[in-house]
């Protein structure tokens, strides 16, 4: 392969900032010279922003100097954090001027290349600036595209654009956010097509892909080439567990937490700067509490999604600068956010997926030649028995395998108004061009047709018909907006689901400080005192979307909680579970202390993990006959101390596929039995709770769901509930339950069980 010449300039600078590129860049900068559309898959810390952004600025360099650069946006830079669009603005400054100052130097030409955020958090005064001089670079998340290519200004400023580069493409491609996005991508490249008459290249990046063929057909859609450059997701990287002197149960007792946090203020001490990660933001705010009761207030911090922008950026920046010993963290970190050198990377529980732990442990290390170091600490036996199956699923170098939605239609019909509100369309040609997106690739036609014809025409409600926001003349084959679909899509869009949070505003000042979880603030009172950001507040009144409060001056705080937060886990990680114990319960054959030196010197674990572990699988293996694996389910009834029955199945399959069988199950339950029945699903169980006047044989429930009608029965399950949990909503500890209010079906409430306040605690 030819390598890639830059610009005088730029290779200068290049030389004496970077010397040597990394296999990666000097890959991938002659494909993106090109204007071939790029897939990067390369480890956390190998150069994948900046050889999407090199090229792309050399281009604009050679162009400036030769005849002068326009007022015109020629690059977009999509991300899918807020703070990661604003991190990149900061670190294209530093090459931005670099490159400025050294062609001055060489030439006495200058060329100025401006670089701006447009996100959610952009200022009024801002955006209006962009609106009057747009920037060669615009940096933003897939909701501002949308809202841009919907809005007359956007569409103007957005018509030139030549390069796409989409960041940390996995943490989009396996929701309906990412499927909004391929829309979008195709709507901009139709929009750029009518302007200069071509598509815009589009350049992807991720440490954590598979598989990369297909990730590379996500990012520009069938039928178009795309250049692969796949250095692996491999590195070297010091990894280990760490577990209390304690046994743990089942759920941590108190006095093991003290021990957790002890151990984690004895290693934040050890090293320079530390960051924690944490599963759920209660769990944050509760870490960094008592972690600042160890290392001083002023040492660790939260860092999470409810907090407010300006807390998120003070806590980056005092990271980045020294001044903060310890930050702990949700996934609002986990991606490539420069928060300067991390010495450490600890995670509080398993993160329920092996590319997470790879992204957040890259946040260590962070460099060319940098050693990602990592500690996991296990908070449960279960959870112990999954952080050994991750740990081994990582050094076999296994990655998970990134799902993604097919066609939905909600987001079809969104983005149909959004098209249609800049612009008529004939219908034929709307349905090819978003076909051109990888998610729609097998779009019926008559699927389209009916959500354009339901635009069309609306659909009744108590008070009539709504919901018509587009005129389709079907003799003709147009679709036309009606007046309100350009409003109507520019403040309904986007696939991320509403949270119904409370703004939290400090009195006197009167500006935001974060949010809380509706029910949170909806139990709270006056008087009470709560900590977010690791701080405490007094409310002083809990009114509609408000929550106002006054600093507590370190008054003892309750801990907030959020509903519908935690990961489940994948099914990558869940086959690894179930392979090591079927592994271990081969080893148990030999003894425990074979089992035990097995765990430790073929799978790494200190000696009292190991010891743990062999214990835990010990006792389960005596008590069940057997471990559970995806070959061996094991069905369970035992009864409370009140008499109550309770029927568990033993599945190592992970939540999302237990909590869908355990909701077809308790469907056919209810049937049988004519009455509602509490149920919970963990990763590795279904619980259903029955009473104690019911009796069958074990058995007899294998025969109760079969493949050909389970999905039917799962349907007919979810019409009935009231609510359905949200994505990732459940925990070993915390189970989301399904409502045992519902009686669709005839069902009767059972007596004996307790009704639960929600879905989901």
């Amino acid at each position: 392969m030819e390598p890639f010449v830059f610009h005088p300039a730029v290779a200068a600078w290049l030389t004496v900032t970077f010397g040597t590129p990394t296999p990666a860049q000097r890959q991938a900068w002659p494909a993106i010279a090109r204007r071939d559309n790029t897939l990067i898959a390369a480890p956390t810390g190998s150069g994948k922003t900046l050889a999407a952004f090199l090229a792309a600025i050399d281009a604009l360099v050679r162009e400036g100097v030769e005849r002068g650069l326009a007022d015109e946006t020629r690059v977009l830079y999509i991300s899918p954090l807020k703070a990661l669009s604003n991190d990149i603005r900061k670190n294209l400054e530093q090459p931005l001027a670099g490159i400025r100052e050294t062609l001055f130097q060489q030439t006495l030409r200058d060329v100025e290349i401006r670089a701006w955020v447009r996100s959610g958090d952009t200022p009024q005064g801002e955006r209006a600036r962009m609106r009057r001089r747009p920037p060669h670079i615009l940096v933003t998340t897939p909701e501002s595209l949308f809202i841009l290519l919907t809005s007359a200004s956007g569409r103007e400023m957005l018509q030139t654009v030549g390069t796409v580069i989409v960041d940390e493409i996995h943490a989009l491609a396996d929701s309906k956010r990412g499927a909004h996005l391929t829309l979008s991508l195709e709507r901009l490249a139709a929009l750029c097509e009518d302007h200069q008459g071509r598509r815009p290249n589009r350049i992807g990046l991720s440490a954590t892909q598979k598989p990369v063929e297909l990730m590379a057909r996500y990012l520009t859609g069938p039928g178009q080439p795309c250049t692969i450059i796949d250095t692996g997701h491999v590195r070297r990287r010091d990894l280990a567990l760490v577990v209390p002197d304690s046994p743990l149960e089942a759920v941590m007792a108190a006095e093991v937490w003290q021990e957790i946090y002890d151990r984690l203020a004895e290693l934040v001490e050890a090293h320079h700067t530390t960051l924690i990660f944490v599963n759920t933001r209660r769990l944050a705010e509760r870490a960094a509490r008592f972690l600042a009761e160890r290392l001083g207030e002023d040492s660790v911090t939260a860092h999470h999604g409810s907090l407010a922008r300006e807390h998120r950026l003070d806590a980056e920046q005092r990271l980045k600068g020294g001044r903060l010993r310890a930050l702990v963290a949700t996934a609002s970190l986990e991606l490539g956010i420069d928060i300067g050198d991390v010495d450490l990377v600890c995670q509080l529980g398993s993160p329920r997926s092996i590319a997470t732990l790879l992204q957040r442990v890259g946040r260590s290390g962070h460099g060319v030649a940098g050693l990602p170091k990592g500690r996991l600490f296990p908070l449960s036996r279960d959870d112990l028995l999954e952080c050994t199956a991750l740990l081994d699923a990582v050094r076999r170098d296994e990655l998970d395998r990134i799902p993604m939605p097919e066609g939905p239609l909600d987001v079809l019909a969104q983005q149909m108004v959004a098209e249609v509100a800049g612009r008529d369309w004939r219908e034929t040609a709307l349905y090819d061009c978003f076909r051109r997106a990888w998610p729609y690739r097998d779009l019926d036609r008559e699927a389209f047709t009916a959500v354009a014809r339901m635009l069309g025409e609306g659909f009744s409600t108590r008070r009539g018909r709504r919901g018509a926001y587009l005129y389709r003349d079907a003799i003709n084959g147009w679709l036309r907006p009606r007046p309100a679909a350009r409003l109507t899509a520019i403040t309904n869009g986007g696939a991320i689901p509403d949270l119904f949070d409370y703004d939290v505003v400090l009195s006197p000042e009167g500006h935001s400080i974060g949010s809380l979880n509706e029910d949170f603030a909806f139990e709270s009172l006056p008087g009470d005192i709560f900590q977010l950001g690791n701080t405490s507040y007094r409310i002083l009144k809990v009114e509609q979307g408000k929550v106002h409060v006054e600093d507590a001056h370190g008054q003892p705080p309750n801990i907030p909680f959020w509903f519908g937060e935690a990961p489940g886990r994948t099914d990558e990680l869940s086959l690894a579970v179930s392979r090591l114990r079927q592994e271990a319960a081969a080893q148990l054959e030999q003894g425990p202390e074979a089992t035990a030196a097995w765990l430790a010197d073929d799978l790494g674990l200190a000696a009292g993990a190991a010891r743990q572990l062999t214990d835990y699988l010990g006792a389960a293996k005596a008590a069940l006959g057997a471990l559970p694996t995806f070959d061996t389910l094991i069905f369970e009834r035992f009864f409370d101390g009140v008499g109550d029955m309770h029927f568990v199945i033993h599945s190592p399959f992970g939540s999302r596929i237990n909590r869908a069988w355990g909701l077809a199950l308790r469907k056919r339950f209810c049937r049988k039995f004519n009455f509602e029945l509490q149920a919970a699903a963990t990763e590795d169980s279904i619980i259903l709770s029955l009473g104690p006047t019911h009796s069958f044989p074990l058995e007899e429930v294998a025969a109760y769901l079969k493949a050909a009608t389970v999905k039917d029965v799962l349907v007919q399950a979810l019409l009935a509930a009231p609510c359905s949990p949200p994505a990732g909503a459940g925990t070993p500890t915390s189970p989301w339950r399904w409502p045992a209010t519902a009686t669709a079906g005839g069902c009767r409430p059972s007596s004996s069980a307790p009704m639960p306040r929600t879905c989901w605690p």
